[in-house]
């Protein structure tokens, strides 16, 4: 997660850089190369969660607003890394409108700060992590729908692109995302939420909850209805094990393996080249 605060220090300005809309801008520019890569959807929350934790920690130097967008390449590149079993080359990257292009060499020196500000905790516990386990939880006959895993995946997703989202642990947007996917909002399938994880804040979840629906109200998130064409999501025994080993721990904040979650499409442009040092 983040670091304590971070919430507060995004609606804070800080001289010339407003970091809400550098996030904003980081994140949007971040899923239209998972778009154009067509890459893992876990790929795009561990960039956000790079960035998110990185931004709560580090505060960048004033005039260097550059930095921003070779931090948003830096952490998809390092998200990559991980996840995708092919990996652009660095500059190949740099698609979607890049407001600069950045020389190889300059993004592996900001993913070498990234992984120093992280402490080389890559392997993040995301709300990924735990859906699956929720989605089983609470389905009245075993395993969920596919209309279930495929709403999760939309959610989880949405939920990794709102900052007001950024307040709430992984297992609570997970909990709350399994509520939201499945449609059920009675005290009985909260409570059982909720009881399913002896370290699970139930207001908390019922919080998040509400903030997604609202979401769904306003028509900022959009829920496939029961006739969408739904693509098959991959389903992760190893991820289900590894969410109920982290159920069993007391942080969120453990580096577990996260089973992922699905999300695609595309889009290309031009853009202008600047070499710059890293200080």
């Amino acid at each position: 997660m983040p670091a304590e605060g971070y919430l507060q220090k995004l609606q804070r300005r800080h001289g010339d850089l407003d970091l809400a809309a550098v996030r904003k801008d980081a994140v949007d520019w971040i899923w239209k190369v998972i778009e154009h890569y067509s890459f893992a959807p876990l790929t795009a929350v561990l960039s956000v969660n790079y960035l998110d934790r990185f931004l709560s920690t580090y505060d960048f130097p004033e005039g260097r607003a550059w930095m921003t967008q070779l931090l948003a390449v830096a952490c998809l590149s390092l998200a990559s890394k991980i996840e995708e079993t092919f990996v652009p080359l660095p500059l190949d990257l740099q698609v979607a409108e890049a407001k600069f292009v950045f020389e190889g060499r300059t993004i592996k020196r900001m993913e070498l700060l990234v992984l120093r500000t992280l402490k080389w905790r890559m392997h993040a516990v995301t709300a990924c992590s735990f859906v699956e386990y929720f989605l089983h939880k609470l389905s009245d006959h075993g395993a969920p729908s596919l209309l279930a895993r495929s709403r999760s995946s939309d959610l989880v997703l949405s939920t990794a692109k709102g900052a007001e989202f950024v307040v709430f642990r992984p297992s609570e947007i997970a909990a709350s995302v399994a509520l939201a996917a499945i449609g059920e909002c009675s005290s009985s399938v909260i409570e059982r939420a909720a009881t399913s994880c002896n370290y699970l804040d139930k207001e908390r979840v019922l919080r998040c909850h509400e903030m997604i629906q609202e979401k769904i109200a306003v028509g900022s998130i959009v829920l496939k209805s029961a006739g969408s064409s739904i693509s098959s999501v991959p389903r992760s025994p190893i991820g289900v094990l590894d969410a109920a080993a982290c159920l069993s721990q007391q942080s969120d904040d453990a580096t577990v393996g996260s089973p992922a979650v699905c999300y695609h499409s595309s889009s290309t442009s031009k853009r202008r080249r600047i070499t710059r040092r890293l200080l």
